[in-house]
């Protein structure tokens, strides 16, 4: 087990807050490892266009062909190659995966950034990635999509929830002050 690295893994619906979440830590001094990417680079290597489709399509496949952990597992070496000794992981979806990080790093905590059906939709509306929900019907089979990979019960049961229901700003502060919390918990152990 790495006990050298603080690892915060986040959780949250699409469009919560996570990406944001995951900028702001980088300007303090974290590295980002997004487990959507892991997803993204499969698809593109299975020869498919990005878009929700083909990418919720591969999500559900890798899990099946290798278990509910399978994301989380191809990010731990990736973790173990940072030389930081602070990381954050953005977007756990099920517990299994969580018990990889928890398994693999002394200092993991799981966190929830959370906010409204309509503030997430119009910001993945805002966004515009391939893999973005073109309508608000695309967007419920998206969340539906995720909660069926067990993302409801890893949000019920993060350590700490993160509300990103203000500005921009707010959110900013909310999460520096997180962090430096969590930092001086992390460093006292």
């Amino acid at each position: 087990m790495n006990i050298d690295k603080l690892v915060i893994g986040l959780t949250g619906m699409p469009g919560a807050g996570k990406s944001v979440f995951v900028e702001i830590a980088k300007s303090v001094g974290y590295v980002a490892v997004t487990m959507g990417d892991v997803i993204r680079e499969e698809t593109q290597r299975r020869g498919l266009e990005l878009n929700p489709q083909n990418v919720g399509k591969v999500m559900l496949d890798l899990r099946i062909e290798g278990g509910d952990n399978v994301i989380a597992k191809r990010c731990v070496p990736i973790i173990e190659a940072q030389t930081s000794s602070r990381i954050v992981i953005d977007g756990l979806r099920s517990l299994n995966e969580a018990e990889v990080f928890r398994a693999y790093f002394a200092g993991f905590k799981l966190v929830a950034v959370h906010a409204s059906s309509e503030a997430r939709f119009e910001r993945l509306s805002m966004r515009g990635r391939s893999d973005d929900p073109k309508s608000f019907e695309m967007f419920c089979e998206r969340d539906m999509r995720e909660l069926g990979v067990g993302l409801g019960s890893t949000i019920a049961l993060s350590v700490d929830v993160v509300v990103n229901d203000s500005s921009i700003e707010v959110f900013n502060t909310e999460v520096k002050k997180y962090l430096e919390l969590v930092e001086a918990k992390w460093k006292q152990q």
